[in-house]
């Protein structure tokens, strides 16, 4: 609550206000009594969100690193130490130890990323190998639309100082660079690509990924189809992944050990089988690539491990409040991330069920002789079901769409990952060093070649996914509490929960779209009508354009949208008419096409000349760069909001 409050206030707190803060927290950890519970159980809380509120303004402090403030076109010079693929499914390169002529160094940012849309000739991309190329370079992007995914923030903790593109070759100017996280990257993708020799194809690259993260062959089309029904998340290396791999080693470690009566005797064979998939699960972070994900995997499997280790119930509410705690001790700003908010509400919801039913008369009479067989497909269909009813509105909140057939393609998808994937890339890597891994990948590709049938076969069924209109984030954050009350309470207070929940609902449909969105370069106009949001261009903006349309719930092209009736747009002019106001917006260079525009109650956009003279109400090149994309509402009166206004006085609001 501490860290959700640090990022919900509107202004960055100051240094005395951070120490404040603190000190708040020291004193009542102080003045806490055992001997008055509610004084207990209220200063303790108020501990933990004043430490939590000052942890995440420090961390924002400590991560700060040079940002690229305007848009830079020249030579650009740097070490690779990740790749991947951009949306347009261009290979994409991450560089450190970056050298811009003509930029400070003190001024250069930490990382950039680019993507690689020239000439890439043979053996150039290496992991660790010093590239040089002429390229445009831009700070990171603010939302498309106020209240938007702010790209800012979550670049502001990647240390990602700027992002870009180029048309140009890319040369090497450097042998490849020594360092343990260089090697790590190296292996990744000679793991990579000697997985993809043994499987061509989408196999071999969903494999790939699965290994090692590496999803730069993964075409763009599968993705898709892995989106549309609930399957994406087997590409993510997180808790499932990291769950089956160690899980499959404790068993064959714990029953290899009981084969040998001597050593059974000896020794646990419970904490060493737990100790050898924890040593398994931590390779498997670092071969990773150590991402968000896969650390918060690691990090929550090493808690159930360790309690393993100490006789202590594993799988309980509490082993997943610590691993929160320490996830969210060492990266803050987790706590506003999809993957970490799904992965908690999942664990959370199904711990939860299993407690509640684990003392009731239908689970003990399952586990009689007679049910042993019905008892697997039970708990798998409760399984996927929990976990895909947990996890939907988050994805709906943050994806704007519900997948109708999730459960149905997980169901015949998650068995296989846990029989067939996971068991053979753990042979398979048991297997490399006697040459005979190309047996235990075969077995995978039978598993992901499943996985991708089924992902295409449902994805093509009639209404396999349903666009979901973007609610406000007060919804998210009650549908949060309504969960952890519904899971945490006990007796039937806990049903209050679900209050919660509906009221979430009711705020979520009644919410509604911007009238009037505007790129923040003023050349593309979305207008909210009876049909639809009504587009200015047919071509171009396409990222703009997508996102608006699917945070108003639409599954359509911009080229539909585009046809659309509700906007006139005729050369570099666009006008629409909302209310009493005319809105136009021009993005030409001759004065005489707008001298005639400026009148009282018109709103006039220019992005490349000064607004001639009028009452008319004037946005000009500066006040977009200031503002960024517009949303314009008409009230009592005229309002318009700035994609820039929410985070203007964040570090990264630049």
């Amino acid at each position: 609550m501490g860290i959700g409050l640090y990022f919900a206030v509107a202004s960055e707190p100051t240094h005395l206000q951070i120490s404040l803060v603190f000190l708040g927290a020291i004193l009542s950890a102080l003045v806490i009594r055992r001997d008055q519970i509610l004084r207990y159980v209220l200063m303790g809380a108020l501990t933990f969100v004043l430490f939590g509120f000052g942890y995440a303004a420090l961390q924002t402090r400590w991560v700060a690193a040079p940002v690229l403030t305007y848009h830079y076109y020249g030579p650009i010079e740097g070490r690779i130490i990740n790749l991947d693929r951009s949306a347009s499914n261009a290979p994409r390169v991450t560089l450190d130890q970056v050298y811009l002529p003509g930029i400070p160094r003190k001024d250069t940012p930490t990382y950039v990323r680019i993507s690689l849309q020239g000439m890439i000739p043979d053996d150039t991309i290496r992991a660790g190998g010093r590239i040089t190329l002429t390229g445009s370079l831009s700070p990171p992007s603010p939302p498309v639309e106020p209240g938007g995914f702010d790209f800012r923030r979550m670049a502001w903790f990647l240390q990602l100082g700027a992002v870009g593109y180029t048309r140009n070759p890319v040369l090497p100017v450097a042998e490849q660079s020594e360092g343990i996280g260089i090697w790590l990257f190296a292996t990744r993708l000679r793991i990579a690509d000697a997985i993809r020799v043994h499987l061509p194809g989408q196999s071999g690259a969903f494999a790939a990924a699965i290994v090692t993260g590496d999803r730069s062959e993964i075409d763009p089309e599968t993705m898709d189809k892995l989106r549309i029904t609930n399957l994406a998340h087997l590409l993510a290396i997180s808790g499932l992944h990291m769950g089956l791999l160690s899980g499959f080693v404790f068993a064959v470690v714990r029953y290899g050990l009981a084969l040998v009566p001597r050593l059974a005797m000896r020794f646990s064979a419970k904490k060493v089988a737990a100790m050898i998939a924890l040593m398994a699960g931590a390779a498997y972070l670092a071969l990773s690539g150590a991402n968000v994900a896969t650390q918060r995997a690691f990090i929550m499997t090493a808690v159930v491990l360790f309690a393993v280790m100490l006789d202590r119930p594993a799988l309980t509410l509490r082993a997943v409040a610590l691993a929160a705690m320490i996830i969210l001790l060492i990266k803050p700003h987790s706590l506003l991330e999809a993957g970490f908010q799904m992965s908690f509400a999942a664990t959370i919801a199904l711990i939860a069920t299993y407690e509640g039913l684990r003392g009731t008369q239908f689970w003990r009479a399952m586990n009689r002789p007679r049910w042993r067989f019905v008892r697997p497909v039970f708990a798998l269909v409760l399984t996927s079901s929990v976990a895909g009813a947990a996890t939907a509105p988050i994805s709906a909140f943050y994806f704007n769409q519900l997948s109708q057939y999730g459960l149905f393609a997980n169901l015949l998808s998650v068995p296989v990952m846990g029989l067939l994937v996971m068991p053979g890339a753990v042979i398979a890597a048991l297997l490399i060093p006697f040459g005979l891994e190309g047996i235990a990948l075969a077995v995978m590709g039978i598993g992901i070649d499943w996985i991708i049938s089924v992902a295409r076969f449902v994805a093509g069924l009639e209404g396999a996914v349903t666009p979901i209109r973007s609610g406000p984030p007060i919804t998210l954050t009650l549908i949060a509490l309504g969960g952890i009350v519904l899971a945490l309470w006990q007796g039937r207070a806990r049903y209050s929960g679900l209050f919660l929940m509906m009221i979430a609902c009711v705020i979520w449909w009644e919410s509604e779209r911007p009238i009037l969105l505007i790129s923040d370069d003023g050349r593309l106009l979305g207008l909210m009508t009876d049909a639809g949001r009504a587009l200015s261009k047919q071509r171009g903006h396409s990222y703009e354009s997508r996102i608006w349309l699917e945070n108003d719930g639409e599954r359509i092209s911009q080229e539909v949208a585009a046809a659309r009736i509700g906007i006139l747009a005729e050369g570099r002019l666009a006008m629409t008419q909302l209310e009493d106001w005319t809105v136009y917006s021009y993005w030409g260079k001759e004065p005489t096409d707008i001298a005639d525009l400026c009148y009282e109650g018109a709103v006039l956009i220019v992005s490349e000349l000064p607004p001639p003279s009028g009452d008319c109400m004037a946005i000009n090149k500066g006040d977009l760069r200031r503002l960024g994309a517009l949303a314009i509402s008409v009230a009592e009166e005229l309002e318009i909001i700035g994609s820039r206004d929410a985070a203007s006085l964040r570090p990264w609001g630049y």
